[in-house]
């Protein structure tokens, strides 16, 4: 609402012809259709054309297996895309603030994000559903208490989402606990410093990719071997997603290191050649077994049989981590790291997995073979696959470190099964 009037205000000054766009994401009943009754009341004052639209994004989320914050995201991108293309529109201004950058550093720190997802969000940059269409955060660099003490002063009327107090999220975790224990024990200046590092890191993170690009670009250039080894993890990294390959860290060290193929699914590989360019290849499966079942688990409890493999599965709530007692073929799970839904299925090739007690993933089969478990046995055994595409249960072995309960756990996944 603060964006909304300012733009309002210099308007005029720039010849600017504002739209209101809003989103109803329907995620909080009444107080959803409230918010949108302000704005449809604050664009009537204002005399200014308005747009709206709403999705059902807790369905959206079960369909298409997301969390309900990226579904919500997704949608509300695609409207202003739409919005914008239909009504010729070049910019789409949002109101993401400096503590919007704070905490989304500290959210892609915690999941592994290189130099270019720390940078965080730009001033301006393009859509992530349609690069014709730019976004612009002109609000990037102020505080969320500048702006409420902006808003209070000429009286503003704004609405806040009462989930953002919620920590079941990570974010709100992030918001509510991690930065304020950071700025009282470590740091009282945690936003400066933060923000400054973000920018150090984008611009390095920006050059790396512009030497990169320069670097495929040339007829006579340099051996891929006598690169940096940034250079090189860059030229890789851009080369990925038009293969339609996730370019993760490991398979991008795996590439570096060597010309061999990297297993990228069971049907697809990947190699790169002494140029440094990739190539892909299906693969031939043969001695495997192709079953699979996809698993809503947004359900509470259930039972079902795959492949002569009788499962049954409970979500309880539960704060924190609380010790159980071991039971055969009876383990728990984190429900939230888990998602939904999931896919059981057999061992296939390329398979990779993290056992509690290792510090990284290995291949699945280097843990057969460890355990001495039978080749025609191995290919018997069944894996469960999390919504986010990593296996969270092998029969017969542990279960995997990453998705173990721990202190910040809301909701266990009790999994049980039976051979029959």
């Amino acid at each position: 609402m603060v964006l909304l009037r300012l733009l309002h205000r210099f308007s005029a000054k720039y010849n600017w012809r504002l739209t209101v766009a809003h989103f109803n994401h329907q995620l909080r009943g009444r107080r959803s259709d409230a918010d949108e009754r302000l704005v449809r009341r604050i664009a009537a004052v204002l005399k200014l054309p308005i747009v709206v639209e709403s999705a059902d994004v807790n369905v959206f989320a079960d369909n298409h297996g997301l969390s309900v914050e990226m579904a919500a995201r997704q949608l509300r991108h695609e409207f202003f895309a739409r919005m914008a293309t239909r009504r010729k529109i070049s910019a789409v201004a949002l109101a993401h603030h400096a503590d919007d950058q704070v905490e989304l550093f500290f959210l892609r720190v915690l999941r592994g994000a290189g130099g270019e997802g720390l940078a965080g969000m730009k001033w301006v940059g393009a859509s992530p559903v349609d690069p014709a269409v730019k976004l612009v955060r002109p609000l990037l660099d102020v505080d969320k208490t500048a702006l409420t003490t902006f808003a209070r002063q000429p009286r503003i009327r704004f609405r806040e989402d009462v989930s953002n107090r919620s920590v079941e999220f990570q974010r709100n975790r992030i918001r509510h606990e991690l930065i304020p224990l950071l700025r009282k024990i470590y740091q009282p200046a945690l936003s400066k410093t933060t923000l400054r590092l973000m920018e150090i890191v984008g611009e390095e993170a920006a050059f790396v990719t512009r030497t990169a690009q320069r670097w495929q670009k040339k007829k006579q250039r340099t051996a891929f071997s006598r690169l940096s080894v940034a250079v090189q993890r860059r030229v890789l990294q851009l080369q990925l997603p038009g293969l339609g390959v996730i370019a993760d860290f490991d398979l991008i060290e795996k590439l570096r290191g060597s010309v061999e193929a990297a297993a990228v699914n069971p049907q697809l590989c990947v190699f790169r050649d002494s140029t440094g360019r990739i190539h892909s290849k299906k693969v031939e499966v043969t001695g495997f077994i192709d079953k699979q079942l996809t698993l809503d688990l947004t359900k509470l409890k259930g039972t079902l049989a795959f492949d002569r493999l009788e499962i049954r599965w409970q979500i309880e709530p539960q704060r924190g981590f609380r010790s159980t007692t071991a039971k055969v073929c009876c383990e728990y799970f984190d429900a939230t790291k888990v998602g939904s839904p999931i896919v059981l299925r057999h061992w296939q090739p390329g398979d990779r997995f993290q056992p509690i007690g290792l510090a990284s993933p290995v291949k699945l089969q280097d843990l057969f073979t460890n355990q001495k478990i039978p080749r025609a046995e191995r290919r018997r055994l069944c894996v469960a696959v999390s919504a986010g595409g990593e296996l969270f249960w092998v029969e017969g072995l542990r279960i995997s470190g990453l998705f173990k309960l721990d202190k910040q756990t809301l909701h266990r996944l009790k999994w049980s099964w039976r051979r029959f």
